[in-house]
């Protein structure tokens, strides 16, 4: 967890400020509210870092998502429910643009999705299963990747490198630096991806299932390592299949079933899915 004094902390406070100051002003979008019913705290006065509406997309001939709204707001965590095959990943994927949508629109920081090219912003982090199985490489090489989008025609100088190191000591990875990733367990795999994500020092964090398939330890130290980040000011969009350790984290959680939106509220009020 990033101390706020820390020169690192001022300069990324100081970067964010920036970006911030070249967001288009609050308008429909801001005030919509996407469907937010149920935040708790002064979220909703905040402004969104991602909103969809009437999102709709297939996955080859066959519709999966039905009329998506869904805002995640400055600072706030956001936890996608459901079933499998309630349209939770699709909806990840399209707003990272793997899944491009058949309908409706997606605006990241109050850029329209077509026109947004600062993806160094959004840190993804896929499913565990998906990602970086059987390649030959070390975990500083995966987290290294993590932080191209920063670099200077994809060449890692002394700041990135020292990103990559303080992303791998949020983990609790560092001492693993030079092993190699198929030599890992599956909590450690997920803390890489994560340190991956997090190499870039993005301020809206989207994770497919983080803790699928993790040990109670791993899951400790990846809600304490979100803790931090959420501290620090960063958004967090995640699919889960049940809140537990997250779960005081969380802000909202959103409910899929049969791709469309049925709960947007509390954790509390959360319905089974």
């Amino acid at each position: 967890m990033r101390p706020a004094s820390t020169p690192r902390a001022r300069e990324r406070a100081r970067e964010r400020a920036r970006q911030r100051a070249q967001e288009p002003a609050e308008g429909p979008a801001a005030a919509d509210g996407g469907g937010d019913t149920g935040s708790t705290g002064d979220t909703g006065t905040r402004a969104p870092v991602l909103a969809l509406r009437g999102v709709t997309a297939e996955l080859g001939s066959r519709p999966v998502l039905h009329g998506i709204d869904l805002t995640v707001r400055r600072g706030e965590v956001v936890a996608l429910l459901g079933a499998n095959g309630s349209g939770k990943s699709t909806t990840l994927r399209t707003v990272i643009g793997q899944t491009p949508p058949t309908a409706g629109s997606i605006e990241i920081f109050g850029t329209p999705q077509r026109r947004f090219r600062n993806w160094a912003r959004l840190g993804y982090v896929p499913q565990r299963t998906t990602a970086v199985s059987g390649v030959p490489a070390t975990v500083t090489e995966v987290v290294s990747a993590g932080r191209l989008s920063r670099s200077r025609f994809g060449v890692l100088r002394g700041a990135d490198r020292a990103a990559v190191r303080h992303a791998l000591e949020l983990v609790g990875m560092a001492d693993h630096a030079q092993a190699a990733v198929g030599a890992l367990s599956g909590g450690q795999h997920q803390r890489v991806l994560i340190a991956r994500a997090l190499a870039a020092e993005p301020e809206l964090l989207i994770m497919d299932e983080p803790m699928a398939g993790v040990d109670l330890d791993s899951q400790r130290v990846l809600a304490g390592t979100l803790r931090g980040q959420v501290d620090g000011g960063a958004s967090v969009l995640l699919v889960l299949h049940e809140l537990g350790p997250l779960e005081p984290l969380i802000d909202r959680t959103v409910l899929l079933r049969d791709g469309r939106v049925v709960h947007d509220g509390p954790p509390s009020a959360t319905p089974r899915p």
